[in-house]
């Protein structure tokens, strides 16, 4: 899931990533979880925290009472990142060449596009006042939400061992141990059959 919002030129800035925290609303106010990173002194950005904070509901759906299976995520604020000059990652500057319709003339334009980068993770798509939107929309919004709920379950909790590497680890561990008992289970089956076709002896 991760692997996928990181590019290469995200972990020199990642290596000043001291440690995530997750903070929860206080009794009485909206139900709500921050994210906090924390970053060392560095030559990219002049925060010291970043922040994703992510909404919560905790109330049926008058409409389908029965669906309820819990708080759920229903928005996600992120926070502005103070880029040094030439350091933001989330953009890459381009050429493009323009021709003068009726002069014939050749220009070229610099402008600037957005980037992948896992500091997008901090300017997350809003959800509308009327709650519609587009189907891509969604499903972004929807990972974001995925990705804030493994942060605070997942990651946070095994920080330490997710530093060392045996949360990975532990993590490949389960899916082998799934795997072979999974080939085991297919194995059982095929003896079945084969004890469907015996034919005791007279």
């Amino acid at each position: 899931m991760l692997s996928d919002m990181l590019q290469e030129h995200d972990e020199p800035i990642l290596k000043h990533l001291q440690d995530i925290k997750v903070r929860f609303s206080d009794p009485g106010q909206p139900m709500s979880f921050t994210l906090e990173f924390h970053f060392e002194s560095n030559s990219f950005f002049n925060n010291s925290i970043l922040t994703k904070v992510y909404k919560m509901k905790s109330e049926p759906d008058p409409a389908d009472p029965f669906s309820f299976e819990g708080p759920e995520i229903v928005d996600c604020e992120g926070c502005d990142i103070d880029w040094n000059k030439g350091k933001d990652v989330t953009v890459k500057t381009i050429k493009k060449k323009q021709k003068h319709k009726g002069r014939g003339t050749v220009r070229t334009v610099t402008k600037q596009v957005p980037n992948d980068s896992f500091f997008n993770f901090f300017h997350p798509i809003k959800v509308s006042s009327d709650g519609e939107m587009d189907e891509d929309s969604e499903f972004t919004l929807a990972t974001d939400f995925e990705i804030g709920h493994f942060f605070r379950e997942r990651i946070v909790p095994r920080a330490v061992l997710y530093f060392t590497g045996e949360a990975l680890e532990d993590d490949e561990s389960f899916e082998e141990e799934e795997l072979e008992e999974g080939e085991e289970e297919d194995h059982e089956d095929d003896g079945d059959e084969d004890d469907g076709d015996y034919e005791p002896k007279a």
